[in-house]
């Protein structure tokens, strides 16, 4: 293998700095790059943040799965005696180890090295490359936090809603299937939230719960070997019924008040509780009854007009101890009275 890698190349200024622009095979950016930690490396330039290994395996898995990378990595060569330079009108470097920081994709490269062990053919795998060369620790500060704090990340509920569309290697199953519910939510005539869900495009300040509140309270119930699959109810149809049944028993005892800005369960940390409530107890004690329909589900959450959850009781209360504070109102309210009485064997 040579010592040098010869690329074609484009420039790019941006106020007063050049940078170049170009692509690298997958196996020279893991050979010439470098993470430079803040905190642990005193070198200049050191910016990165500690690394996540679950995420590593994730990407590692993406790109193995068929997954690729279409945005840059931001790299900034340090070593002054290999210097990136122009010759014949390409791009030369030097495969020199650890001549380049990682400013901007420490764990897509780590990711990238673990798949090449598995799969050796992807070391030839394309990567678009930002490189700057000889930057200071400031300037490298500078774009680190541009691209990590003024590039906010897309909201959460629009990548639900684009999981329906987009490639199986790249998609959450369980994100997906608890899309597939918010949409029965949404779209059933029996719904209590018939219309009450907001995805992506929806006008902005119309009421309702967030696509991203209900697939992320969704998601424990439906992944693999969640409580949904353990119980049986694995089929989206089973699944839609059972939460439609069990928001009924409430809107039934919330009677006219159901539509009500003080409805606690017509907001997100209300809706949260519930199927915190639904996982830990409702689940298991329908699946020991084997009736998870509206009946059997009335018979054992005992709310009547002096018992009703509203948004008052969780005003102060946030995040957890909003949605826990539901979910142990509901609990109060659990009485299987089949099991009363029972005496268990060990």
């Amino acid at each position: 293998m040579s010592s040098e890698i010869v690329v074609p190349f484009t420039t790019a200024k941006q106020h007063s700095t050049s940078f170049f622009v170009t692509s690298l095979a997958a196996s020279d950016i893991v050979r010439v790059s470098y993470v430079a930690r803040r905190g642990q490396d005193e070198e200049k330039g050191a910016v990165q943040r500690l690394l996540n290994p679950s995420r590593i395996n994730g990407i590692r898995d993406f790109l193995l799965s068929g997954g690729s990378f279409p945005v840059s990595l931001v790299l900034n060569w340090f070593d002054p005696g290999t210097a990136p330079r122009v010759r014949g009108g390409k791009l030369v470097l030097q495969r020199s180890p650890r001549a380049a920081q990682i400013i901007d994709g420490q764990h897509r490269v780590l990711g990238l090295a673990a798949a090449i062990e598995k799969k050796k053919s992807l070391a030839n795998l394309e990567i678009p490359v930002t490189l700057f060369s000889g930057l200071s620790t400031k300037e490298c500060a500078d774009i680190f936090l541009s691209i990590n704090t003024e590039q906010k990340p897309v909201h959460r509920s629009l990548v639900f809603d684009l999981y329906k569309v987009a490639s199986d290697y790249i998609v959450d199953p369980a994100a997906l299937r608890a899309g597939d519910l918010a949409s029965e939510l949404n779209e059933r005539q029996d719904s209590p939230f018939l219309a009450y869900v907001n995805f992506p495009g929806a006008p902005k300040g119309k009421k309702g719960l967030a696509l991203s509140t209900i697939v992320s309270a969704l998601k424990p119930l439906v992944e693999e070997k969640g409580v949904f699959e353990q119980v049986g109810l694995t089929e989206l149809s089973m699944q839609s019924q059972f939460l439609v049944n069990f928001f009924s028993v409430l809107r039934d005892a919330y009677g006219a008040e159901w539509e009500s800005s003080s409805n606690v369960f017509r907001m997100a940390a209300g809706f949260v509780g519930a199927l915190e409530f639904v996982k830990n107890k409702l689940v298991v004690h329908c699946n020991l009854t084997g009736d998870f329909t509206a009946a059997a589900i009335a018979a054992v959450v005992k709310m009547s007009p002096g018992s009703l959850i509203r948004r008052e009781s969780i005003e102060g209360l946030q995040g957890r101890r909003a949605f826990s504070f539901v979910a142990n109102a509901l609990d109060d309210m659990f009485d299987p009275n089949d099991q009363k009485g029972r005496k268990i064997k060990v």
